[in-house]
């Protein structure tokens, strides 16, 4: 038998963790990604507040309101946390554009994590 396609979750999730110093918990019963056990910076949401499987993200200041009004099939304001500029990004679409929510992913813990994280992202491996 051959193994399953990963879930939405699961790619998330594999997005998340592969940021320096993510774990992950449940928070309000859902998956959620912190950096350094702390601060959030993804929330899963599958039917949390609707019938629709989503994740919350911090996002750059300006990204929600373009995303969203530029393609509100994909993107929306979140409950509790959209008045801070976090981005709402539905997965039950039938496009998902995994390279750009990986780079949102990316943005979220850019927003979120101390400097010191960050700059290991913009250093390029030892060869």
């Amino acid at each position: 038998m051959g193994k399953e396609a990963p879930t939405a979750l699961d790619q998330v999730r594999a997005l998340c963790l592969a940021l320096p110093e993510t774990t992950e918990r449940l928070s309000h019963g859902e998956p959620t990604w912190f950096v350094r056990d702390k601060k959030t910076f993804v929330m899963f949401a599958d039917q949390h507040h609707d019938d629709r499987q989503a994740f919350w993200c911090a996002a750059p200041e300006g990204a929600q309101e373009s995303l969203v009004e530029a393609d509100p099939t994909h993107f929306f304001r979140p409950p509790y946390v959209g008045h801070r500029g976090w981005l709402g990004v539905y997965l039950d679409t039938p496009t998902t554009d995994w390279p750009l929510l990986a780079d949102l992913i990316e943005d979220a813990y850019r927003q979120i994590a101390p400097k010191s994280l960050i700059a290991t992202l913009d250093t390029p491996p030892a060869q």
